[in-house]
């Protein structure tokens, strides 16, 4: 199997020195850029499977360097922020971040974080044969496990790792209806403190990629009071 390789965009050199060292015990291999220029030059010259990306960085911000990566890949990123406040996670979230954690933290934590990114990215990119399992199909909606696309009347549109995984989880079960707090902790993981803005802001972002109109969603609906659904028709074609 191909080494993992994680890019650290953090500009405190004793933080970045020390993540490396950590997660290199991981066998992951890992790079440190100490600026978003640099970030994003590395991410031009080598293949990686994960960012873990600062918000406050030299040269360019934590936000533009996650909008540049966006543009051109699905790879996790786990955003860092020194601010604990809540409009900043919305901010990282809603531009693609697919989690974040806050200064200061515990290296292991940042350690399992990582890890339990990439589980999910190499379950969701893995071709195990299983052609339900990486191929759904509805009327009007196919999700592509392998390509992490999604395909909305025949259009193709690119999803995060992390909202292709909460979309695959709601199609894997059409009409049911999950809480917040089901949601975060099917997808997000039980190591994390349960966060409902999390999730909204997810469902938000989903709708607008796959809703002709997100303020009257076909498939990912709202159940008042409770949580939400996704209703979908199988196309068995």
């Amino acid at each position: 199997m191909k080494q993992i390789r994680v890019l650290i965009a953090e500009d405190e050199k004793e933080i970045g020195d020390l993540l490396k060292k950590y997660i290199e015990r991981e066998l992951y291999m890992v790079d440190v850029a100490m600026d978003g220029e640099e970030a994003l030059s590395l991410f031009e010259k080598n293949t990686y499977n994960l960012v873990i990306l600062d918000l406050m960085m030299p040269k360019i911000d934590g936000i533009e360097v996650c909008r540049k990566l966006r543009e051109k890949t699905n790879v996790p990123i786990l955003m860092i922020t020194a601010k604990d406040h809540e409009a900043d996670k919305i901010v990282g979230l809603s531009i693609g971040a697919d989690d974040y954690i806050t200064k200061p933290f515990s290296v292991n934590e940042v350690v399992a974080r990582t890890k339990a990114l990439m589980r999910r990215f190499l379950i969701l990119g893995s071709d195990n044969g299983l052609q339900e399992k990486t191929l759904l199909k509805f009327k009007g909606l196919s999700i592509d496990m392998k390509k992490y696309i999604v395909y909305i009347a025949d259009e193709e549109i690119s999803l995060t790792a992390k909202e292709l995984e909460l979309l695959k989880f709601m199609a894997s079960n059409p009409e049911q209806v999950f809480t917040k707090s089901q949601l975060f902790r099917n997808v997000w993981g039980d190591s994390y403190l349960e966060d409902d803005n999390t999730v909204m802001v997810h469902i938000r972002k989903l709708r607008k990629k796959i809703e002709v109109d997100p303020s009257n969603p076909l498939f990912i609906q709202t159940v008042w009071g409770i949580g939400y659904k996704f209703v979908g028709e199988k196309d068995e074609s």
